[in-house]
């Protein structure tokens, strides 16, 4: 059965950095569009980045634009998202998400989601 296995999460202070990786298993998601999402306590799910299958676009949420670095890389079948400048705001689960058809910053366009892993950034 696919699925995506998220790790690199972590407690961090404001201003540090942190590497999160997604590690899909059981298929590959070469073809896959791949996005991270934050789910931070109160707060709906929240679009952090996209890249496409080839890895040549990116997008990013507005309050990650300029920290936040996606990347991935098809030889390895992973997609790794670099986070800079952390915030408190940035507190939350991140969860890695594929979709096969749309290059998107929706989640309900994505099929398949990580359980996540937990990012805590202290002020």
């Amino acid at each position: 059965q696919a699925r995506l296995v998220e790790s690199g999460g972590g407690l961090v202070q404001t201003g540090g950095s942190l590497r999160l990786s997604c590690a899909p298993s059981g298929r590959t998601f070469t073809y896959f569009a791949m996005g991270w999402f934050r789910q931070s306590p109160g707060k709906e799910r929240e679009f952090v980045a996209a890249i496409t299958k080839s890895g040549r676009t990116t997008n990013y949420g507005d309050s990650v634009k300029g920290r936040f670095t996606i990347s991935r890389d098809n030889a390895k079948n992973t997609v790794d998202l670099q986070m800079n400048g952390l915030k408190p705001e940035g507190t939350g689960v991140y969860y890695c998400a594929a979709n096969e058809l749309v290059f998107s910053h929706l989640g309900g366009d994505y099929d398949y989601w990580g359980q996540g892993t937990q990012v805590t950034v202290s002020s």
